[in-house]
């Protein structure tokens, strides 16, 4: 459309208001205390998952979230709010690092350049965001506080008494009281083994091209997501962080989220909780035994064979002579492997026998013992009983290799196959004939009595693994001494990465800052620690940082956290948005950070997230996922330069419900930018030279009784759709409304008023143009900017219906409907039922004997 004439000068005033808003901070909300801030005034905070600026820049995908977020900040402003609307950079992480290799210059640079060009786009489209409060993960004024908050993780416990987070000085404390005389490497040992961040040797996803460890997201059918690189499973030193200690309460607080159920659910099921039993199988032969943990102990009668996880530290112990050549073999080709590749449910089933026996405590028979990739050694105890008549994956891993399948669970009806469900206790010695819930009640007494079992509660939940042996991340705030690890003092916050020649991987686990010589080795003889944090450090706790963005002597100005933070709920955040793609990890790192820094009573709040919205993902015009490779990837600077920012906003509203999965259309763009040519022309007009100036059809003639409805019901309809977040059909309405005057001979000033002020969320740069134009001829209605004005409220009377409809009756049989003026009174209105033909044909050669009104519904003639 750009050699096209355009329809509204659009090109002209965006840019401006643009600027406008920029140099007037107009959108910039202070802190309590602050000159200017209204206390009287309610707060929220509107949130968006901030962006990672790649060096592609956005699509038009990416503003999606934005744009609601700035619509429902615009309106909240308009209704009497103090708004709380920042945008930011999650910066650092491996693209980047990448590109450093690539070209040898410093991640810092390009990343910067990416910041601007992201942010110039986010400008271009006319977010309302508060740009004084704009942060950056690799500043190192905000990682000095992400280095902070690690350190308040490594001088912290879990203290399960109190079910929260404490500082390690009292656990010191405790433990100097119970054990006097314990020597201080000791106590510093036993303390480590609590610390909230703490160390271990843990398998890990390599990948040696990288030079890094990735997290399981981060592995894609044996190779790296970036690059397409091999990856290995090997044992790492690597720092960890206790989420597991707050497994209950991240599934218990989550309840009191206004969440998406289904987001809730990922939620419950990357933590696993399940309740069960520990049973403990002897080895035959061996002292030793294999732990392993069921959901449900009473099918131990049932379990035919015994499978480990390839890693299991006992398969060497089990494996026999004839099998270990197999065994080993085994075990190298699972290495290759994810914990989600392995676990895949649709997978062909893997495994091979030991060669090894353990003995069933329940029954002393002698099972054998097989390793699988589908046990995993980081969940539960890494090994499990096979039960196959009564769980599928052990039924098809038995039907494959041949193992026995033995039913010991009757169902109440026959069923085809393994039976999963409950029923009655069979094959099963002294369960046989009990229901399920009283078989699991029975076996673990029993198993308890025996010392071969215990009740116990399992989670899938792991600790975090919080390594990285990369260059671009934040330093751990760590030294070692002597073989000990030790926290760096506050002061000697921000550790900065130093610069290097060479950002490649070293080709071997030592990461690359162990290059940079000079800067590892302290002067009293302490190395620092080489590992950096994972991108997810700094986008745990950024919704914090934004709350006083510059303060320097704490990583949150209390005042502030209190006031942004609170608000009666759970979370502090009163709207979240973002994709789904960081439903489960970002979600649940965030709010373990949270509740961590809130046991130790640093925030308010002991959730950060009150409201979550997914918005969902905006397809390219050939019904598939944005790329570069397919070549569908739309730019909003080439629809902004056709049809403005407004139109781009509008279109990304109107193509559906906020969380439904879309095509880009740019007819469809096209048919909303003529809706705002539409708009314009309702307020301007052309001269015989081509110059736009206010049109002479709006006056200020009062309304007419239709008028005033539609005025009043489209504010209904646009108040209720926006709380709703649903624009889309907000949008519709508008439409309704702007066909409603267009037609007008005169258009009323006080509907292009109401108008203005609806669409403004929607479209700020055409309506504060429109509204200053009105301006210059009604000055006195048309004040300031139209962002901050009142928003509009409906008045129910105008919406009252002035008619309605009467059923007329004769001997209590409809014979007619007619349409009438409410509240007519009785006797005009039987004159008005005894008229009609109807009415007339039925009493015909009868007399009216009586005639019975129900006024506004009802007149039934009785006649005989």
């Amino acid at each position: 459309m750009t050699e096209r004439r355009k329809q509204f000068p659009f090109a002209e005033f965006e840019p401006r208001w643009q600027r406008h808003w920029d140099e007037h901070r107009t959108f910039s909300v202070p802190n309590p205390g602050e000159p200017g801030f209204d206390p009287v005034k309610p707060k929220f905070y509107v949130l968006d998952m901030f962006p990672y600026p790649s060096g592609e820049g956005l699509h038009v995908g990416h503003p999606e979230g934005y744009t609601a977020t700035d619509i429902l900040a615009r309106y909240k402003r308009m209704r009497g709010f103090n708004v709380l609307h920042p945008m930011g950079w999650d910066a650092f992480g491996l693209p980047a690092e990448q590109f450093a290799i690539r070209t040898g210059q410093h991640p810092s640079v390009a990343t910067a350049r990416n910041v601007e060009r992201f942010k110039a786009q986010l400008k271009k489209i006319g977010f309302s965001y508060d740009w004084r409060r704009e942060i950056n993960t690799t500043d190192p004024e905000y990682y000095l506080w992400t280095q902070w908050i690690f350190l308040r993780l490594y001088h912290a416990w879990f203290d399960p008494e109190a079910n929260a987070a404490r500082p390690i000085s009292e656990l010191a404390e405790k433990r100097r009281g119970e054990l006097p005389d314990e020597s201080a490497a000791d106590l510093r040992a036993f303390l480590d083994r609590h610390r909230l961040a703490y160390v271990s040797e843990a398998p890990v996803n390599w990948c040696q091209e990288l030079g890094t460890v990735l997290a399981n997201e981060e592995v894609v059918d044996g190779k790296s997501e970036v690059g397409g690189f091999p990856v290995v499973r090997r044992p790492m030193r690597q720092w960890m962080l206790r989420i597991t200690a707050y497994a209950d309460r991240l599934l218990e607080e989550l309840e009191g989220l206004d969440w998406p159920e289904s987001i809730k659910a990922l939620q419950r099921n990357w933590i696993g909780r399940s309740e069960g039993a520990e049973a403990h199988f002897q080895i035959d032969g061996q002292p030793e035994s294999i732990t392993v943990f069921t959901t449900r102990p009473d099918t131990l009668f049932g379990a035919t064979y015994v499978v480990l996880a390839p890693e299991h530290p006992l398969v060497p112990t089990l494996t026999s002579a004839s099998q270990r050549a197999a065994v080993e073999a085994y075990q190298t080709q699972v290495a290759a492997k994810s914990d989600l590749e392995r676990t895949d449910l649709a997978k062909e089933k893997t495994g091979i026998f030991t060669g090894g026996y353990v003995i069933n405590p329940v029954n002393q028979e002698k099972v054998p013992v097989w390793i699988a990739d589908y046990v995993l050694a980081t969940y539960g105890t890494g090994a499990i009983m096979a039960v196959p008549a009564h769980d599928e994956r052990d039924y098809d891993f038995a039907q494959k290799f041949g193992l026995e399948i033995r039913p010991v669970v009757a169902p109440a009806k026959p069923v085809e196959g393994c039976f999963t469900g409950e029923g009655t206790s069979i094959n099963s010695g002294f369960l046989n004939g009990l229901a399920t819930p009283d078989a699991k009640r029975r076996v673990i007494e029993r198993l308890e009595q025996q010392g071969s079992g215990r009740r116990t509660v399992n989670y899938k939940l792991r600790d975090w693994l919080f390594s990285r042996q990369r260059y671009w991340g934040e330093p751990f705030p760590i030294v070692w001494r002597d073989g000990r690890h030790e926290a760096l003092p506050e002061a000697a916050l921000p550790v900065i990465p130093p610069p290097l020649e060479d950002y490649r991987p070293t080709g071997t686990i030592e990461p690359p800052l162990s290059k940079a010589r000079d800067w590892i080795r302290l002067p009293d003889g302490a190395t620092r620690e080489l590992n950096t944090m994972p991108q997810w450090a700094g986008s745990c706790w950024y919704y914090l940082r934004y709350l006083s963005p510059h303060e320097h002597g704490r990583f949150v100005n209390a005042e502030a956290e209190r006031y942004w933070m609170s608000g009666g709920k759970p979370g502090g955040v009163d709207l979240y948005v973002g994709g789904t793609e960081h439903a489960v990890l970002h979600l649940l790192y965030s709010r373990f950070w949270h509740k961590v820094l809130y046991d130790l009573g640093y925030v308010s709040t002991i959730e950060p997230f009150q409201r979550l919205v997914n918005q969902g993902m905006i397809l390219g015009q050939d019904n598939h996922k944005m790329s570069k490779s397919r070549g569908n990837v739309v730019n909003p600077d080439d629809v902004i330069a056709d049809y403005g920012a407004d139109a781009l906003r509008l279109y990304e509203m109107f193509m559906g419900p906020l969380e439904a999965t879309k095509p880009w259309s740019m007819s469809g763009v096209e048919g909303v930018y003529r809706f705002l040519a539409r708009v314009w022309r309702l307020v301007m007009e052309e001269d015989q030279e081509g110059r736009w100036q206010l049109s002479r059809t709006v006056t200020r003639q009062a309304l007419t009784p239709a008028q005033r409805k539609v005025v009043h019901a489209t504010i209904q309809k646009v108040t209720g759709d926006v709380e709703a977040l649903a624009f889309n059909t907000a949008i519709a309405q508008l439409m309704i409304y702007v066909n409603e005057f267009t037609g007008a001979e005169v258009r009323p000033v006080e509907a292009v008023r109401t108008l203005l002020l609806l669409l403004n969320p929607f479209a700020p740069h055409l309506t504060e143009e429109l509204w200053e134009q009105l301006g210059r001829e009604f000055a006195p209605e048309f004040p300031g900017l139209v962002s901050g004005q009142r928003w509009p409220e409906f008045n129910p009377a105008y919406l009252a219906e002035d008619q309605v409809e009467v059923v007329l009756q004769v001997n209590g049989k409809l014979r007619d409907k007619i349409t009438v003026h409410k509240g007519l009174e009785n006797e005009a209105l039987e004159k008005q039922a005894l008229s009609s033909p109807k009415i007339q044909e039925h009493v015909a050669g009868k007399t009216v004997r009586k005639v019975i009104i129900v006024p506004d519904k009802l007149v039934n003639v009785v006649a005989g």
